[in-house]
């Protein structure tokens, strides 16, 4: 993983739909289950503060989006 820096990105969800937001300079998370997405959810970086998800893996999380002290999300259409 590259280096963490405080107000980073993070791209989470299917590999397909979120690999390319590497080459923009996010942190990209591939996670291809329901477990996968809450292991990499619960491992992310303090330091990240926006984190954008594909649907499948917004739907996963559920209210852990929302949670007080999360990153923002933003959900991919």
């Amino acid at each position: 993983m590259a280096d963490v820096v405080s107000g980073s990105v993070a791209a989470l969800g299917e590999r397909a739909l979120v690999e390319g937001y590497g080459l923009a300079g996010a942190i990209v998370l591939p996670a291809e289950s329901d477990a996968e997405v809450l292991r990499a959810w619960a491992a992310m970086p303090t330091e990240v503060s926006a984190v954008v998800l594909t649907p499948r893996a917004a739907a996963a999380l559920g209210p852990e989006l929302t949670a007080p002290g999360a990153p923002m999300g933003v959900v991919m259409p």
